[in-house]
């Protein structure tokens, strides 16, 4: 059983509450949760980086959550373009071949989705990103990981055909709604609303649904883009 603050602190986490998700947290809690939540709270809100890449740090340097979250850190840096480091392409890519390198399936499986994503994203490299895509997603449906699924569909969608890229950003936004993880679910109503014929009721409606709740939830993306 966990401890009630990690459950507290994870069950807050999953709807977007990092501040008090942290918060929650004793003085004793597991770093590395400490850690993925920070990189998280940057991620969306796109504040409080000093915060994420201090607790990244306190980690052990070997540690594959830690290479990992490194990674994220340098690619969010070059994706929202917020003091960019010189290194930064080359330290995403590295600390995800170290965390793929770990030995744990399912480890492995992000690390391989987070550098598709960086192929994707900042190299425009679909070539190299789908089979990395495809490969982590093989590794999801296996464990029957809904969340970790939406993450990769989400990606892999704008690069199948219409019809089916769209059904794949529905099962995406319908997974993490399930799950009750609501940046996330904010997050792909975005994406399928901005995927839809302009003239499109549904689209009209996901734009009036996901916007209150990107407020709220102070996600700075998608605040900016829209």
């Amino acid at each position: 059983m966990l401890p009630d603050d990690t459950y507290m602190a994870r069950r807050l986490f999953l709807l977007g509450e990092w501040d008090a998700a942290l918060a929650a947290l004793g003085p004793d809690a597991e770093p590395e949760l400490r850690a993925e939540i920070a990189v998280d709270r940057w991620f969306f809100r796109i504040e409080g980086h000093e915060e994420a890449e201090k607790a990244v740090e306190a980690l052990d340097p070997a540690s594959p959550t830690r290479h990992l979250l490194s990674g994220r850190l340098a690619y969010s840096r070059l994706l929202f373009r917020r003091d960019p480091r010189a290194d930064d392409r080359a330290t995403a890519e590295a600390g995800y071949r170290a965390a793929a390198e770990s030995g744990d399936e399912k480890q492995r499986a992000w690390a391989e989705y987070h550098w598709a994503v960086l192929l994707d994203n900042i190299d425009e490299d679909a070539a190299g990103a789908v089979p990395l895509y495809e490969s982590a997603l093989t590794i999801a449906t296996k464990t029957g990981d809904g969340l970790f699924e939406s993450y990769i569909i989400r990606h892999l969608a704008p690069h199948k055909e219409p019809a089916v890229r769209i059904a794949m950003l529905r099962r995406s936004l319908h997974l993490r709604a399930a799950l009750g993880a609501r940046p996330q679910t904010v997050a792909s109503q975005a994406l399928l609303a901005d995927s839809l014929p302009e003239d499109d009721p549904e689209r009209a409606e996901l734009m009036r649904t996901f916007r209150p709740g990107a407020e709220e939830l102070r996600i700075g993306w998608l605040l900016s883009e829209n």
